[in-house]
């Protein structure tokens, strides 16, 4: 195989040294037609679930920090290779991607010097059959893993002789550019993806890191033809790994349901691996039936909170709010039992509620499946609302799954909260939207719940949620505010907070909590007259340096020790 560059090599030639690499870079593997493009058969492929921006909004969600999984070694095949789709599959997706290839042994890197254990680039295609993913989605082994099912070549670039932030990668159907991104648009850079692998593990001479696939992964089927090319076009010469060539044909070998599950797909599989619904050829989502003009109209009737509101409440903590509930009289207005998968986000929006009913088979047969309550309430809701899920404390289930949670996340909902189960918690949490759970349940809805009723007055963890309520939840819990009560008690709790501040403030000056906290006639009129003297929240202290954190917060409460 011929090189394209100075900087590339192909099968039969030497592989260059990365900058920190040995003097003799390993020999290619001359043997394995397999591996003909690769220094030697890698140790292990570690690949990147989600990485490009492009792909992170199709999908609908962005993760916070990378993630991973490994894929055989036996899967790697050469350009010009058939892949098969198995027999009994449909969803057989490509994914074009930059392929790393370690050059020098690395642990523990930094992102300075990560890029230096990179020995050579080339492209890859991540091959993955939807239909697989059922029972090991997020491990990928059966989906991902299979003979042929990681093409990677044919020709590597030296990694010194590129910028890793400048590499673009194509993919090609029957001639057609379908894939077309820049690792400029990567929500990860390569260098990161390489230093936070090597804090966990050693990267090995050879090992191969696929870096994720952009916008533009979709189905192909055996006759047709897939090409995936990286190249370097700002570099001198514009390196090029040359088109890795992959042809599709179908699989003959039946599987043998009494070893394992069967491959098994639904239209969330089809739209996922087509890209789209509309790329499924699957029909336009539509509005829920039977009651969907009841439920429209009841979500465009919901208050919204107004930009000034929604700040206040943000910076208000929820033990303040419930302190200023309580001298209203409103003390049953906490959602008990549930408990945050962000604990550091703060919750705020206005409740559109989600009932279940306990599990009955008849009432799940006719409730449960289509355009179920459950689906119409995610398909529903609207930026700044939080759905408010009734599942009477039953956490032996999931009430919602990523998929859902990824839905609500895409139309812009504040959060979520249920009084039952999460399934899928991991991917849940990687979502990034607000959830409040009273734990993780692997079994599905409805082995508990059927889904029931939406945008009705609801029991939730210990009170009760209507349609408007106003929800904030932080790292305390989840409370609600009568609509009509909102502007009243969350000035009064920021009135409130200022005031605690102050105390705190008197406190840190040596000064006892006796007749401070709450404040006597003597105290209150010092804060009074601070007040008025400086006409700021936070009057300065009769010592200048008296700091003016908050070391208690919400207000007390007849004496209630804090």
């Amino acid at each position: 195989m011929s090189a394209t560059s100075d900087q590339t090599i192909g099968s039969g030639e030497s592989a260059p040294d990365a900058s920190a690499a040995d003097a003799d870079a390993p020999a290619v593997d001359t043997v394995d037609p397999r591996f003909a493009s690769l220094p030697q058969r890698p140790g292990k492929i570690i690949a990147v679930h989600l990485s490009y921006s492009s792909r992170a909004d199709q999908r609908g969600r962005r993760p916070a920090d990378p993630s991973y999984f490994l894929k055989p070694s036996s899967s790697v095949a050469a350009s010009g290779s058939a892949i098969e789709r198995p027999a009994g599959t449909e969803l057989l997706a490509f994914e074009g991607e930059v392929a790393l290839v370690v050059g020098t042994e690395a642990r523990d890197l930094r992102l300075e010097n990560a890029w230096a254990h990179i020995g050579w680039i080339t492209a890859s295609n991540d091959f993955g059959v939807y239909d697989l993913r059922g029972n090991d989605k997020g491990s990928n082994v059966r989906s991902k893993g299979r003979d042929g099912f990681t093409p990677i070549g044919p020709e590597l670039i030296d990694a010194r002789a590129v910028d890793p932030a400048a590499l673009r990668v194509r993919t090609w159907v029957d001639g057609e550019l379908a894939q077309d991104d820049t690792t400029v648009d990567l929500l990860f850079p390569l260098t990161q993806i390489v230093a936070d692998l090597s804090q966990h593990l050693t990267l090995e001479v050879g090992d191969v890191i696929l870096t994720g696939t952009p916008a533009g992964s979709s189905v192909v089927a055996p006759g047709q033809v897939v090409e995936v090319e990286v190249d370097a076009p700002g570099a001198p010469g514009s390196p090029s790994s040359g088109r890795l060539v992959t042809r599709v044909v179908a699989g003959t070998h039946e599987f043998d349901a009494s070893l394992g599950s069967l491959p098994a797909v639904d239209d969330t599989q089809r739209a996922e691996a087509w890209g789209s619904r509309e790329a499924a050829g699957l029909p336009a989502e539509q509005p829920a039936p039977a009651t969907a003009g009841a439920e429209a109209s009841a979500a465009s009737a919901r208050p919204t909170l107004d930009p000034s509101l929604r700040e206040r409440l943000e910076r208000t903590p929820v033990a303040a709010l419930s302190g200023q509930l309580r001298q209203r009289g409103l003390n049953n207005v906490t959602i008990d039992g549930v408990r945050p998968l962000h604990p550091g986000a703060k919750l705020v929006g206005v409740a559109t509620t989600l009932r279940f009913v306990p599990n009955r088979e008849d009432l799940f047969a006719s409730h449960g499946g289509g355009q179920n309550a459950q689906k119409r309430a995610f398909d529903a809701v609207g930026a700044g609302e939080v759905i408010v899920i009734e599942a009477r404390g039953e956490a032996g289930s999931g009430t919602l799954g990523d998929i859902l949670a990824i839905r609500a996340h895409a139309r812009g909902a504040a959060g979520i909260v249920t009084d039952g189960g999460v399934r899928d918690i991991d991917a849940v949490t990687a979502v990034g939207i607000p959830v409040y759970t009273r734990g993780a349940h692997p079994a599905v809805l409805g082995r508990k719940h059927v889904p029931w009723d939406v945008d009705i007055t609801i029991g939730v963890g210990g009170t009760t949620v209507q349609p408007g309520d106003v929800i904030v939840g932080d790292a305390d819990g989840v409370i609600v505010i009568p609509p009509a009560l909102v502007e009243e008690v969350v000035d009064a709790a920021l009135a409130q907070e200022d005031e605690d501040a102050w105390i705190a403030a008197r406190v840190a000056e040596g000064h006892p909590v006796e007749g401070l906290f709450p404040m006597n006639a003597d105290w209150r009129a010092k804060y009074d007259a601070a007040v008025l003297r400086e006409s700021t929240h936070f009057a300065p202290a009769e010592t200048a340096d008296a700091p003016q954190s908050a070391y208690f917060r919400g207000a007390p409460e007849n004496g209630d020790a804090r």
